[in-house]
């Protein structure tokens, strides 16, 4: 479910998962439940309810990483990830585990500007998807290669790679990051057209599986001159509102958006008054009444 888009779906089900495991005594499966929980509700930016997942996770004996890894990343604790990805890659138990790791790997030294790690990643990435005979590992090692040349530098060859990627991929919100990376090329090489075609692309999928981290850096991304919002809101506060109306708690979305809780309370009073509406419910449905963002 996850894989295909239906996040909705994957969390009511992890969820009737983890009430039904928790009348046994010790079940390892539970420990892979909470950590599919945690990776959704990050994914979505509810970043205290999965840091509790990932914690649940590892008390019932399963790893809470990559995911607490990439938590970290979203977090904007970059030292912290890195740290942490290099632990569990070198703990890795042989080449299964370590391409479990891998992806995540490259995502985080690429965002701690250690190219060349990151490459040393995508090559060890490569020769397991070769050893296993893994189209989805090609792909995904294609798009890292892609992220690679990026940020060496080289947006053309970048390009090359990861519409590669894109096209052997067909998972929604993967291949939406993907697009997301081929407007970062086509922005380096002067396209903005192009990337805006793929920022909105990219955009209605994560608006429709509420990603809202994902949503907020396309939106940021993008370079369309007086791209309105509705409402008049600021850019700000519709950050807050796409949270909001994924089911975020004011601290889940401090902790999304790296402010405080006094911050979001603030925020969201402003957004009551210009919506014209008087709770958190209103605003949500405001929200998908319009489109936003």
């Amino acid at each position: 479910m996850q894989f295909y888009g239906q996040w909705a779906e994957a969390l009511e089900e992890v969820e009737q998962a983890c009430a039904h495991l928790g009348t046994s005594t010790g079940d390892p499966v539970m420990g892979m439940a909470r950590y599919q929980q945690a990776e959704l509700l990050r994914l979505r930016g509810q970043f205290a309810r999965a840091e509790a997942s990932y914690t649940e996770a590892s008390k019932w004996g399963h790893s809470p990483q990559p995911g607490l890894a990439l938590l970290r990343l979203a977090q904007g604790r970059v030292d912290d990830a890195v740290t942490a990805i290099e632990r569990e890659i070198d703990a890795a138990a042989d080449d299964r585990v370590r391409a479990r790791i891998l992806a995540a790997f490259i995502e985080i030294m690429l965002a701690a500007d250690r190219i060349d790690a990151a490459a040393a990643g995508v090559d060890k990435l490569e020769k397991t998807a070769a050893d296993f005979g893994s189209t989805f590992l090609e792909a995904i090692a294609t798009e890292g290669r892609g992220m690679v040349l990026l940020a060496a530098g080289d947006p053309a060859r970048a390009a090359e790679k990861l519409r590669l990627a894109w096209q052997a991929l067909d998972a929604p919100y993967e291949s939406a990051r993907i697009r997301v990376a081929l407007a970062r090329t086509f922005q380096e090489l002067g396209d903005d057209a192009a990337a805006e075609i793929e920022l909105d692309a990219a955009s209605e999928v994560f608006t429709r599986v509420k990603a809202a981290p994902a949503l907020a850096q396309a939106d940021t991304l993008s370079r369309r001159t007086g791209r309105a919002r509705p409402g008049g809101l600021t850019p700000r506060e519709a950050e807050v509102l796409q949270l909001v109306a994924t089911g975020a708690s004011n601290q889940d979305v401090a902790d999304t958006l790296v402010i405080s809780e006094k911050t979001v309370a603030r925020h969201l009073s402003n957004i009551f008054v210009k919506l014209g509406v008087g709770s958190r419910a209103a605003a949500t449905a405001w929200a998908y009444e319009n489109d936003l963002p």
